[in-house]
Protein backbone atom coordinates (compact mmCIF):
# COMPACT_ATOMS: atom_id res chain seq x y z
CA UNK A 1 0.00 0.00 0.00
CA UNK A 2 1.00 3.39 -0.43
CA UNK A 3 1.56 5.67 2.35
CA UNK A 4 -0.87 8.63 2.71
CA UNK A 5 1.83 11.22 1.60
CA UNK A 6 2.78 9.15 -1.32
CA UNK A 7 -0.99 9.01 -2.41
CA UNK A 8 -1.33 12.77 -1.92
CA UNK A 9 2.40 13.45 -4.06
CA UNK A 10 0.62 11.68 -6.80
CA UNK A 11 -2.91 12.73 -6.86
CA UNK A 12 -0.61 16.66 -7.07
CA UNK A 13 1.18 15.39 -10.09
CA UNK A 14 -1.41 13.68 -12.13
CA UNK A 15 -3.95 16.38 -12.06
CA UNK A 16 -1.65 19.16 -12.78
CA UNK A 17 -0.79 17.33 -15.81
CA UNK A 18 -4.17 16.49 -17.07
CA UNK A 19 -5.72 18.29 -20.10
CA UNK A 20 -8.28 20.99 -19.24
CA UNK A 21 -11.43 20.52 -20.54
CA UNK A 22 -13.57 24.24 -21.27
CA UNK A 23 -15.43 25.21 -18.68
CA UNK A 24 -18.35 26.43 -20.80
CA UNK A 25 -19.65 22.96 -22.56
CA UNK A 26 -23.20 22.43 -22.64
CA UNK A 27 -24.09 19.17 -21.18
CA UNK A 28 -27.92 19.29 -21.85
CA UNK A 29 -27.39 20.08 -25.93
CA UNK A 30 -27.60 16.97 -27.79
CA UNK A 31 -23.58 16.55 -29.73
CA UNK A 32 -22.98 14.34 -32.75
CA UNK A 33 -19.37 14.45 -32.39
CA UNK A 34 -16.19 15.72 -30.92
CA UNK A 35 -15.65 18.91 -32.42
CA UNK A 36 -18.54 20.83 -30.28
CA UNK A 37 -15.96 20.46 -27.20
CA UNK A 38 -12.52 21.62 -28.65
CA UNK A 39 -11.07 18.89 -27.13
CA UNK A 40 -7.55 18.43 -28.59
CA UNK A 41 -6.36 15.60 -30.54
CA UNK A 42 -4.30 12.56 -28.94
CA UNK A 43 -1.05 12.70 -30.47
CA UNK A 44 0.65 9.06 -29.23
CA UNK A 45 -1.00 6.12 -27.88
CA UNK A 46 -0.52 6.37 -24.38
CA UNK A 47 2.59 3.92 -22.98
CA UNK A 48 3.19 2.49 -19.63
CA UNK A 49 6.77 4.03 -19.12
CA UNK A 50 5.54 4.87 -15.53
CA UNK A 51 5.51 1.12 -14.36
CA UNK A 52 4.70 0.11 -10.50
CA UNK A 53 5.75 -3.03 -10.02
CA UNK A 54 4.29 -2.64 -6.15
CA UNK A 55 0.86 -2.09 -7.01
CA UNK A 56 -0.73 -4.10 -9.09
CA UNK A 57 -4.70 -4.81 -9.75
CA UNK A 58 -5.62 -8.46 -9.22
CA UNK A 59 -5.71 -8.90 -13.09
CA UNK A 60 -2.41 -7.59 -13.72
CA UNK A 61 -0.37 -9.19 -10.76
CA UNK A 62 -1.66 -12.40 -12.03
CA UNK A 63 0.62 -12.08 -14.94
CA UNK A 64 3.12 -8.90 -15.69
CA UNK A 65 5.78 -9.73 -13.03
CA UNK A 66 6.84 -13.02 -14.65
CA UNK A 67 9.52 -12.52 -17.41
CA UNK A 68 8.92 -15.60 -19.32
CA UNK A 69 5.17 -14.31 -20.51
CA UNK A 70 6.52 -14.72 -24.01
CA UNK A 71 7.08 -18.21 -24.09
CA UNK A 72 4.09 -18.67 -21.56
CA UNK A 73 1.64 -16.21 -23.38
CA UNK A 74 -1.72 -18.71 -22.67
CA UNK A 75 -1.34 -18.46 -19.15
CA UNK A 76 -2.91 -14.96 -19.61
CA UNK A 77 -6.29 -16.61 -20.07
CA UNK A 78 -6.41 -17.61 -16.47
CA UNK A 79 -5.94 -13.98 -14.94
CA UNK A 80 -9.68 -12.75 -16.10
CA UNK A 81 -12.21 -11.56 -13.42
CA UNK A 82 -15.63 -10.96 -13.33
CA UNK A 83 -18.48 -12.34 -15.51
CA UNK A 84 -15.90 -13.00 -18.30
CA UNK A 85 -13.89 -14.88 -15.87
CA UNK A 86 -14.06 -18.22 -18.06
CA UNK A 87 -13.03 -16.37 -21.39
CA UNK A 88 -10.50 -18.84 -22.56
CA UNK A 89 -9.32 -17.67 -25.86
CA UNK A 90 -6.97 -20.00 -27.70
CA UNK A 91 -5.37 -21.28 -24.73
CA UNK A 92 -5.68 -25.12 -26.05
CA UNK A 93 -4.70 -23.80 -29.68
CA UNK A 94 -1.91 -23.30 -31.65
CA UNK A 95 0.18 -20.13 -31.55
CA UNK A 96 -0.48 -17.63 -34.77
CA UNK A 97 1.74 -15.15 -35.95
CA UNK A 98 0.76 -12.02 -37.84
CA UNK A 99 3.51 -11.17 -40.32
CA UNK A 100 1.24 -9.28 -42.84
CA UNK A 101 -0.71 -6.40 -42.00
CA UNK A 102 -2.37 -6.02 -45.21
CA UNK A 103 -5.94 -7.06 -45.41
CA UNK A 104 -8.63 -8.70 -47.98
CA UNK A 105 -11.87 -9.59 -46.60
CA UNK A 106 -12.97 -12.20 -48.99
CA UNK A 107 -9.85 -14.56 -49.90
CA UNK A 108 -7.49 -13.40 -46.70
CA UNK A 109 -3.72 -14.17 -47.22
CA UNK A 110 -2.16 -16.85 -44.74
CA UNK A 111 0.30 -14.57 -42.30
CA UNK A 112 -2.55 -12.21 -41.80
CA UNK A 113 -4.89 -11.18 -39.01
CA UNK A 114 -8.20 -12.31 -41.26
CA UNK A 115 -6.61 -14.81 -41.50
CA UNK A 116 -6.07 -16.07 -38.20
CA UNK A 117 -9.24 -14.92 -36.72
CA UNK A 118 -11.75 -17.18 -39.25
CA UNK A 119 -9.93 -20.26 -38.80
CA UNK A 120 -12.44 -23.37 -36.90
CA UNK A 121 -9.77 -24.32 -34.17
CA UNK A 122 -8.87 -22.33 -31.72
CA UNK A 123 -5.56 -20.27 -32.17
CA UNK A 124 -3.66 -17.79 -29.90
CA UNK A 125 -2.67 -15.34 -32.33
CA UNK A 126 0.42 -13.11 -31.66
CA UNK A 127 2.41 -9.78 -34.03
CA UNK A 128 5.91 -10.43 -35.42
CA UNK A 129 6.29 -6.68 -35.34
CA UNK A 130 5.06 -3.68 -34.56
CA UNK A 131 2.05 -2.53 -37.64
CA UNK A 132 -0.92 -0.72 -38.38
CA UNK A 133 -3.76 -3.08 -40.01
CA UNK A 134 -6.30 -0.77 -41.93
CA UNK A 135 -8.94 -3.59 -42.64
CA UNK A 136 -11.21 -3.33 -45.95
CA UNK A 137 -14.26 -4.35 -43.93
CA UNK A 138 -15.21 -5.59 -40.56
CA UNK A 139 -13.17 -8.50 -38.94
CA UNK A 140 -15.40 -11.10 -38.04
CA UNK A 141 -14.07 -12.94 -35.37
CA UNK A 142 -14.42 -17.26 -34.53
CA UNK A 143 -14.69 -18.95 -31.23
CA UNK A 144 -11.87 -19.74 -29.18
CA UNK A 145 -9.27 -16.74 -30.48
CA UNK A 146 -7.05 -14.61 -28.52
CA UNK A 147 -5.85 -11.33 -29.99
CA UNK A 148 -2.82 -10.64 -27.92
CA UNK A 149 -0.68 -7.76 -29.50
CA UNK A 150 2.15 -7.64 -26.32
CA UNK A 151 5.82 -7.54 -27.23
CA UNK A 152 4.54 -5.02 -30.83
CA UNK A 153 2.85 -1.86 -30.85
CA UNK A 154 -0.28 -2.72 -32.93
CA UNK A 155 -3.24 -0.32 -34.02
CA UNK A 156 -6.25 -1.38 -35.99
CA UNK A 157 -8.12 1.56 -37.44
CA UNK A 158 -8.82 4.16 -40.46
CA UNK A 159 -11.20 1.62 -41.54
CA UNK A 160 -14.08 -1.05 -40.26
CA UNK A 161 -12.90 -2.81 -37.06
CA UNK A 162 -13.77 -5.75 -35.05
CA UNK A 163 -16.64 -7.50 -35.03
CA UNK A 164 -17.24 -10.50 -32.13
CA UNK A 165 -20.80 -11.86 -33.23
CA UNK A 166 -22.26 -15.04 -32.59
CA UNK A 167 -19.03 -16.71 -30.76
CA UNK A 168 -17.69 -17.25 -27.67
CA UNK A 169 -14.45 -17.20 -25.91
CA UNK A 170 -12.77 -14.26 -27.32
CA UNK A 171 -9.91 -12.62 -25.67
CA UNK A 172 -8.71 -9.44 -27.48
CA UNK A 173 -5.32 -8.08 -25.49
CA UNK A 174 -3.14 -5.13 -25.68
CA UNK A 175 -4.25 -3.45 -29.13
CA UNK A 176 -5.19 0.01 -29.96
CA UNK A 177 -8.32 0.32 -32.04
CA UNK A 178 -9.17 4.21 -32.77
CA UNK A 179 -10.72 6.02 -35.59
CA UNK A 180 -12.72 3.52 -37.37
CA UNK A 181 -15.20 3.66 -39.82
CA UNK A 182 -18.74 1.91 -41.04
CA UNK A 183 -17.70 -1.10 -42.51
CA UNK A 184 -19.28 -1.03 -46.33
CA UNK A 185 -22.25 -3.61 -47.10
CA UNK A 186 -20.31 -6.53 -49.65
CA UNK A 187 -19.11 -9.91 -49.24
CA UNK A 188 -17.25 -10.90 -45.73
CA UNK A 189 -15.46 -13.78 -44.95
CA UNK A 190 -16.40 -15.27 -41.39
CA UNK A 191 -14.72 -18.62 -41.40
CA UNK A 192 -13.01 -20.86 -43.83
CA UNK A 193 -16.09 -22.44 -44.89
CA UNK A 194 -18.30 -19.55 -44.88
CA UNK A 195 -18.67 -16.51 -46.54
CA UNK A 196 -21.12 -14.04 -47.02
CA UNK A 197 -23.12 -10.95 -47.60
CA UNK A 198 -22.50 -8.13 -44.62
CA UNK A 199 -25.12 -5.08 -44.43
CA UNK A 200 -22.06 -3.14 -43.30
CA UNK A 201 -20.84 -2.46 -39.96
CA UNK A 202 -21.44 1.02 -37.92
CA UNK A 203 -17.74 1.74 -36.80
CA UNK A 204 -17.80 0.61 -33.66
CA UNK A 205 -14.20 -0.15 -32.23
CA UNK A 206 -14.99 -3.70 -30.29
CA UNK A 207 -18.60 -4.94 -31.08
CA UNK A 208 -19.92 -8.19 -28.96
CA UNK A 209 -23.06 -9.34 -30.76
CA UNK A 210 -24.85 -12.55 -29.39
CA UNK A 211 -22.03 -13.74 -27.80
CA UNK A 212 -20.34 -15.37 -24.57
CA UNK A 213 -17.51 -15.22 -22.77
CA UNK A 214 -15.40 -12.45 -23.85
CA UNK A 215 -12.48 -10.38 -22.71
CA UNK A 216 -11.59 -7.28 -23.67
CA UNK A 217 -7.98 -5.93 -21.56
CA UNK A 218 -5.27 -3.75 -21.72
CA UNK A 219 -6.86 -1.81 -25.54
CA UNK A 220 -6.57 1.96 -26.19
CA UNK A 221 -9.55 2.67 -27.83
CA UNK A 222 -10.61 6.13 -29.42
CA UNK A 223 -12.25 8.07 -31.97
CA UNK A 224 -14.98 6.05 -33.86
CA UNK A 225 -17.74 6.31 -35.49
CA UNK A 226 -20.36 4.91 -33.23
CA UNK A 227 -19.25 2.86 -29.92
CA UNK A 228 -15.72 1.80 -28.92
CA UNK A 229 -17.34 -1.05 -27.04
CA UNK A 230 -20.61 -2.03 -27.73
CA UNK A 231 -22.01 -5.04 -26.16
CA UNK A 232 -25.30 -6.15 -27.32
CA UNK A 233 -28.05 -9.14 -28.66
CA UNK A 234 -28.16 -10.88 -25.38
CA UNK A 235 -24.29 -11.26 -25.25
CA UNK A 236 -23.15 -12.34 -21.63
CA UNK A 237 -20.24 -13.56 -19.57
CA UNK A 238 -17.93 -9.97 -20.50
CA UNK A 239 -15.39 -8.66 -18.65
CA UNK A 240 -13.70 -5.14 -20.43
CA UNK A 241 -10.43 -4.51 -17.83
CA UNK A 242 -7.65 -2.52 -18.27
CA UNK A 243 -8.69 -0.39 -21.10
CA UNK A 244 -7.95 3.09 -21.86
CA UNK A 245 -10.57 5.24 -23.09
CA UNK A 246 -10.23 8.54 -24.64
CA UNK A 247 -11.30 11.08 -27.03
CA UNK A 248 -15.19 10.02 -28.06
CA UNK A 249 -18.97 10.63 -27.45
CA UNK A 250 -20.69 7.71 -26.65
CA UNK A 251 -18.38 5.55 -25.12
CA UNK A 252 -19.49 2.16 -24.35
CA UNK A 253 -23.05 0.58 -24.91
CA UNK A 254 -24.87 -2.46 -22.89
CA UNK A 255 -27.90 -3.51 -25.02
CA UNK A 256 -29.27 -3.28 -27.93
CA UNK A 257 -32.50 -0.87 -27.48
CA UNK A 258 -35.58 -0.27 -25.01
CA UNK A 259 -37.53 -3.33 -26.93
CA UNK A 260 -34.79 -6.10 -27.12
CA UNK A 261 -35.85 -7.51 -23.64
CA UNK A 262 -33.68 -10.71 -24.40
CA UNK A 263 -30.91 -8.41 -22.89
CA UNK A 264 -32.12 -9.40 -19.76
CA UNK A 265 -29.21 -11.99 -19.15
CA UNK A 266 -26.57 -10.19 -19.64
CA UNK A 267 -24.10 -9.65 -17.34
CA UNK A 268 -20.54 -7.45 -17.68
CA UNK A 269 -17.52 -6.84 -15.60
CA UNK A 270 -16.34 -3.15 -16.10
CA UNK A 271 -12.94 -3.03 -14.28
CA UNK A 272 -9.85 -0.92 -14.11
CA UNK A 273 -10.73 0.90 -17.37
CA UNK A 274 -9.24 4.21 -17.48
CA UNK A 275 -11.96 6.55 -19.16
CA UNK A 276 -9.80 9.43 -19.53
CA UNK A 277 -10.19 13.21 -20.38
CA UNK A 278 -12.27 14.22 -24.00
CA UNK A 279 -15.34 11.33 -22.90
CA UNK A 280 -18.38 12.83 -23.07
CA UNK A 281 -20.98 9.84 -22.06
CA UNK A 282 -22.02 5.85 -21.88
CA UNK A 283 -19.08 5.00 -19.63
CA UNK A 284 -21.50 3.06 -19.42
CA UNK A 285 -24.63 3.36 -20.85
CA UNK A 286 -27.04 0.03 -20.07
CA UNK A 287 -30.34 -1.85 -21.00
CA UNK A 288 -31.90 -4.21 -19.16
CA UNK A 289 -28.69 -6.36 -17.96
CA UNK A 290 -26.56 -5.97 -15.26
CA UNK A 291 -23.33 -4.12 -15.15
CA UNK A 292 -20.82 -4.39 -12.31
CA UNK A 293 -19.01 -1.37 -12.50
CA UNK A 294 -16.02 -1.10 -10.38
CA UNK A 295 -12.34 0.31 -9.42
CA UNK A 296 -12.29 2.65 -13.06
CA UNK A 297 -11.07 5.87 -12.96
CA UNK A 298 -13.02 8.57 -14.47
CA UNK A 299 -11.80 12.05 -15.58
CA UNK A 300 -14.04 14.71 -16.34
CA UNK A 301 -16.79 13.52 -18.57
CA UNK A 302 -18.88 15.93 -20.55
CA UNK A 303 -22.16 14.99 -20.11
CA UNK A 304 -22.45 12.14 -17.94
CA UNK A 305 -20.57 8.79 -16.93
CA UNK A 306 -22.82 6.20 -16.27
CA UNK A 307 -26.47 5.57 -17.68
CA UNK A 308 -29.20 3.79 -18.47
CA UNK A 309 -32.96 2.67 -19.76
CA UNK A 310 -35.31 0.25 -19.41
CA UNK A 311 -34.56 -0.93 -15.71
CA UNK A 312 -31.05 -2.21 -15.96
CA UNK A 313 -29.34 -3.00 -12.72
CA UNK A 314 -26.11 -0.91 -11.89
CA UNK A 315 -23.87 -2.21 -9.13
CA UNK A 316 -21.26 1.25 -9.31
CA UNK A 317 -18.21 -0.17 -6.41
CA UNK A 318 -14.98 1.52 -5.74
CA UNK A 319 -14.93 4.11 -8.34
CA UNK A 320 -12.56 7.63 -8.47
CA UNK A 321 -14.85 9.98 -10.20
CA UNK A 322 -13.69 13.78 -10.87
CA UNK A 323 -15.99 15.99 -12.00
CA UNK A 324 -15.10 18.68 -14.60
CA UNK A 325 -15.58 22.37 -13.86
CA UNK A 326 -18.70 22.38 -15.82
CA UNK A 327 -21.68 22.86 -13.50
CA UNK A 328 -24.07 21.08 -15.66
CA UNK A 329 -22.10 17.96 -15.76
CA UNK A 330 -21.18 17.00 -12.06
CA UNK A 331 -23.97 14.26 -12.05
CA UNK A 332 -22.39 10.49 -12.42
CA UNK A 333 -25.80 8.85 -13.15
CA UNK A 334 -28.14 9.60 -16.34
CA UNK A 335 -31.65 7.57 -16.77
CA UNK A 336 -32.86 7.97 -20.28
CA UNK A 337 -37.01 7.40 -19.06
CA UNK A 338 -40.28 9.23 -19.80
CA UNK A 339 -41.59 6.93 -16.97
CA UNK A 340 -40.60 5.92 -13.00
CA UNK A 341 -37.23 4.87 -12.21
CA UNK A 342 -37.67 4.89 -8.27
CA UNK A 343 -37.32 0.72 -8.56
CA UNK A 344 -34.34 0.60 -10.79
CA UNK A 345 -31.35 -0.97 -8.47
CA UNK A 346 -28.66 1.56 -9.34
CA UNK A 347 -26.14 1.24 -6.33
CA UNK A 348 -23.36 3.48 -5.17
CA UNK A 349 -20.69 1.58 -2.86
CA UNK A 350 -17.63 3.11 -1.37
CA UNK A 351 -17.20 5.07 -4.59
CA UNK A 352 -15.15 8.60 -4.30
CA UNK A 353 -16.33 11.69 -5.65
CA UNK A 354 -14.04 15.18 -6.64
CA UNK A 355 -15.16 18.17 -7.39
CA UNK A 356 -18.65 18.10 -6.72
CA UNK A 357 -19.87 14.78 -8.82
CA UNK A 358 -22.64 13.13 -7.07
CA UNK A 359 -24.26 9.79 -8.02
CA UNK A 360 -28.43 9.54 -8.14
CA UNK A 361 -28.91 6.07 -6.29
CA UNK A 362 -32.28 4.15 -6.85
CA UNK A 363 -34.06 1.00 -5.78
CA UNK A 364 -34.52 -1.75 -3.25
CA UNK A 365 -32.74 -4.45 -2.20
CA UNK A 366 -29.15 -6.25 -2.85
CA UNK A 367 -27.53 -5.57 -6.30
CA UNK A 368 -24.65 -7.87 -5.61
CA UNK A 369 -22.97 -9.56 -8.50
CA UNK A 370 -23.39 -13.06 -7.50
CA UNK A 371 -20.16 -13.95 -9.05
CA UNK A 372 -18.94 -17.76 -8.40
CA UNK A 373 -16.31 -18.54 -6.44
CA UNK A 374 -14.33 -18.26 -9.85
CA UNK A 375 -15.41 -15.04 -10.77
CA UNK A 376 -15.10 -12.92 -7.68
CA UNK A 377 -12.51 -10.29 -6.64
CA UNK A 378 -12.04 -7.66 -3.75
CA UNK A 379 -12.65 -4.51 -4.62
CA UNK A 380 -9.88 -1.84 -3.79
CA UNK A 381 -10.64 1.10 -2.14
CA UNK A 382 -11.56 3.95 -4.43
CA UNK A 383 -8.48 5.80 -2.98
CA UNK A 384 -6.02 3.16 -4.36
CA UNK A 385 -7.60 3.64 -8.39
CA UNK A 386 -5.27 5.74 -9.50
CA UNK A 387 -2.80 3.08 -8.92
CA UNK A 388 -4.62 0.35 -9.75
CA UNK A 389 -5.34 1.93 -13.55
CA UNK A 390 -1.75 3.84 -13.75
CA UNK A 391 -1.19 1.27 -16.73
CA UNK A 392 -4.53 0.89 -18.73
CA UNK A 393 -4.12 0.74 -21.99
CA UNK A 394 -0.90 -1.81 -24.25
CA UNK A 395 1.42 -2.45 -21.90
CA UNK A 396 5.26 -1.89 -23.05
CA UNK A 397 6.14 -5.58 -23.34
CA UNK A 398 9.67 -6.68 -23.76
CA UNK A 399 10.56 -10.57 -24.00
CA UNK A 400 12.19 -12.06 -21.01
CA UNK A 401 11.39 -9.09 -18.83
CA UNK A 402 8.58 -8.63 -16.90
CA UNK A 403 5.71 -5.98 -18.51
Amino acid sequence: MATSTNFVLLFLITYLILPTLLANSDSKKKHNNLSDFNIPSYNNIPNSDQKNDNVMNTIDSCWRKKTNWASNRQSLADCAIGFGKDAIGGKYGDIYEVTDPSDDPISPKQGTLRYGVIQTEPLWITFANDMVIKLKNELIVNSYKTIDGRGAKVEIGNGPCITIQGVSHVIVHGISVHDCKPGMAGIVRSTIEHVGYREGSDGDAITVFASSNVWIDHCFLATCADGLVDVTHASTAVTVSNNYFTRHDKVMLLGHNDDYSADRIMKVTVVYNRFATGLIERMPRVRYGYAHVVNNRYDEWLMYAIGGSADPTIFSQGNYFLASKNSDAKQVTKRETDGKWNNWKWRSYGDEFLNGAYFVPSGYGSCAPLYSSAQNFDAAQASMVPLLTLNAGPLDCSVNKAC
